[in-house]
């Protein structure tokens, strides 16, 4: 019998009802059957009263109230926890999922017994084509994938709106941090509360080690996530980067070695040779061609990685001092 696989959504504003209803439209339009979808709602009465209304004509669709702890990573557990399917996966509500989705991620676990977790490309859909100048190696600011691949292969850890893992994993008490990862309050305010972003590195780590299963990145599930001209603006991508700075000196402190004995932080240093040694040269080559775009590019690379070193430093320092600054 084929594996039913739970899609689990979560979502607190109403302002993203448009985005959260092309969602679901492509849910609707997989190519694979056994699909239930699992929409958590937290704080918006309103919007939890417009998704439940939909249940009738959603086939698969349960909606569910988090009046619990706020935040994504405590939304996403209670939809793994009342999931039935024996793959959970995990979308952004601003997300896209191509049409074959749900059947790649299928196949996938059905060829590989070893796989405990999934990932795969997550592509930006610009609000404008205009915005296509962005430099790939720094996607992950918007939370999508810079990764070239073609063929599938073993990674740390999955990635924010295209992750999945085996139902198992939840059953053995496996489940994100709460506190962690995005509590905004509106469009344009994730990082109201938050202080790091490494919510599924963290969980998928712990999965790894406690199963000793891989993860792999196939190249084949692909979800398309919207990226809006708001995260273009200078305070958003240094915020974002600096976020992540920190999240990275939690991830080193947790994780001193990793499961197969690599730096925890083996993929950013990686990236960061890509930037030196393939950006920054493409980009110096491009003011004798496209002077505006290298600018641009040159300007939104170094605020990145500017942004990333503060938010490490920072929680070193904080690590050192042995509390938080106030």
């Amino acid at each position: 019998m084929a594996m039913t696989i739970s899609i689990v959504v979560t979502s607190y504003s109403i302002q993203q009802i448009k985005d959260i209803q092309e969602l679901l439209n492509s849910i609707k339009r997989q190519s694979y059957p056994n699909i239930e979808t699992m929409f958590v709602v937290e704080r918006s009465s309103e919007l939890y009263s417009i998704i439940k209304e939909k249940e009738n004509n959603f086939p698969g669709l349960k909606v569910i109230f988090n009046d619990t702890a706020p935040g994504m990573a405590a939304s996403r557990n209670i939809g793994a926890k009342e999931s039935t399917g024996e793959i959970v996966a995990f979308v952004d509500d601003d997300a896209v999922l191509t049409t074959q989705w749900a059947e790649e991620t299928a196949h996938a676990y059905d060829n590989d017994s070893r796989i405990i977790g999934l990932t795969g490309p997550i592509v930006p859909l610009w609000e404008e084509p205009s915005m296509g100048w962005f430099p790939r190696e720094l996607y992950w600011l918007f939370s999508c994938t810079y990764y070239d691949w073609t063929e599938p292969r073993e990674v740390r850890n999955g990635y924010g709106t295209n992750i999945s893992f085996r139902k198992g994993v939840f059953d053995k008490g496996l489940f994100f941090t709460t506190g962690v990862g995005s509590v905004g309050s509106k469009k344009g305010d994730e990082f109201k509360k938050q202080k790091t972003t490494a919510e599924e590195t963290e969980l998928s780590l712990k999965i790894k080690r406690i199963t000793g299963n891989k993860i792999e990145y196939n190249p084949k599930i692909i979800v398309k996530h919207k990226v809006y001209k708001f995260r273009f603006t200078t305070k958003y991508i240094w915020k974002r980067a600096y976020i992540e700075g920190n999240s990275k000196m939690m991830i080193r402190k947790a994780f001193r070695v990793s499961e197969n004995g690599e730096h925890p932080l083996k993929t950013e240093h990686d990236l960061l040779r890509r930037i030196m040694f393939e950006l920054f040269p493409n980009i110096l080559g491009g003011f004798f061609t496209k002077p505006v775009i290298a600018w641009r590019r040159l300007r939104v690379t170094v605020i990145a990685l500017s942004a990333v070193a503060c938010g490490y430093s920072s929680a070193v320092c904080k690590n050192v001092s042995g509390g938080e600054a106030k």
